[in-house]
């Protein structure tokens, strides 16, 4: 089994605004995210025996960025996104590659003066439990200016 197509991409955070509200762009984002997330649930029911869908599969510990970036728009928590210069214009999570292969860290980053680093205890509480329900083990950790960061991993 692989991942989902190239077609799709879940929002990591580091794109562009993903359509929100009510317009027909929202209601095709909102199919695709669903449409991966339940192909998510089948390949782990399909590859991962007796544990279903309590673990991550193995392509979403080959792909993990991709794997917690998906749960997380599925759970219907906002990514952060960026414009076409990189300048953040949403506060949201973040996940990026973590320090060693198959760890993610997940920040909540927002716009300057945006009240992100107030919001990121509670909001990243929030991710952990979400990730936690799919078998991800996840740590909470405060990092460089006191900064807090979400540190995720497939279970051992």
């Amino acid at each position: 089994m692989t991942a989902p197509g190239p077609g799709f991409e879940a929002a990591t955070g580091d794109g562009p605004r993903p359509p929100d509200g009510t317009g027909r762009a929202a209601e095709v984002r909102t199919a695709e995210v669903r449409t991966a997330y339940e192909g998510l649930l089948q390949i782990r029911r399909l590859v991962n025996g007796p544990a279903g869908t309590a673990v991550p599969a193995p392509w979403e510990v080959r792909l993990p960025v991709r794997a917690v970036a998906l749960v997380l728009e599925a759970a219907g928590i906002a990514p952060s996104a960026v414009d076409g210069e990189g300048r953040r214009v949403r506060t949201g999570y973040r996940v990026a590659a973590g320090a060693e292969p198959g760890r993610t860290e997940v920040t909540w980053p927002g716009p300057p003066g945006g009240g992100a680093a107030g919001e990121e205890r509670e909001r990243l509480t929030a991710c952990s439990e979400v990730l936690a329900r799919l078998g991800w083990e996840c740590l909470l950790y405060r990092g460089p200016r006191g900064r807090r960061f979400l540190e995720t991993e497939p279970p051992r």
